[in-house]
C-alpha cells in the first residue's frame, strides 16, 4: 500500500528478517519490480530488525493480547482498522515527535511543496 500511496523512484529498502513470506521468489519478485532492495536480518538475530520487532509488540500489546477472534476477516479488519485508522493517523509517536505518521508526512509534503513553489 505504501508503495501504490507514494509511487517513490527506485531505490527505498524494504528490510525484513528470512521469513519465508519475504524470501519467496513472488514477494522477492514483486520488489525487484517496484526497484526495491531487500536487506534481510541475519539468522536468529531478532536486534537487526529491532524497529519492526517494536512495531509487532505494540501491535500485540494494544490489538492483540487479549482478544479472541471468531474468524480471519474479523482479524484482518482488526488489523486494518488498527494500523490504517489508528497507528498511522491518530497514534502520536515519540520519535516523530510526538505527531502521527500522517502528521508527519503532511507537514513534509507542505516543505516540499513551498519548497517547489521558491524554485
Amino acid at each position: 500500500m505504501a508503495w501504490f500511496r507514494c509511487k517513490p523512484a527506485a531505490g527505498p529498502t524494504h528490510h525484513s528478517d528470512r521469513g519465508g513470506q519475504y524470501a519467496s521468489h513472488v514477494f522477492q519478485g514483486k520488489l525487484k519490480e517496484y526497484g526495491m532492495a531487500c536487506p534481510m536480518s541475519r539468522k536468529g538475530n531478532c536486534w537487526d530488525n529491532a524497529p519492526t520487532e517494536s512495531w509487532f509488540g505494540s501491535f500485540k500489546n494494544e490489538r492483540v493480547y487479549g482478544e479472541r477472534f471468531e474468524t480471519q476477516d474479523e482479524i484482518k479488519a482488526m488489523a486494518f482498522e488498527y494500523i490504517e485508522v489508528f497507528y498511522n493517523r491518530k497514534r502520536l509517536h515519540s520519535t516523530l515527535g510526538y505527531k502521527s505518521p500522517m502528521q508527519l508526512l503532511s507537514g513534509w509534503l507542505t516543505v516540499r511543496q513551498e519548497e517547489k513553489l521558491v524554485a
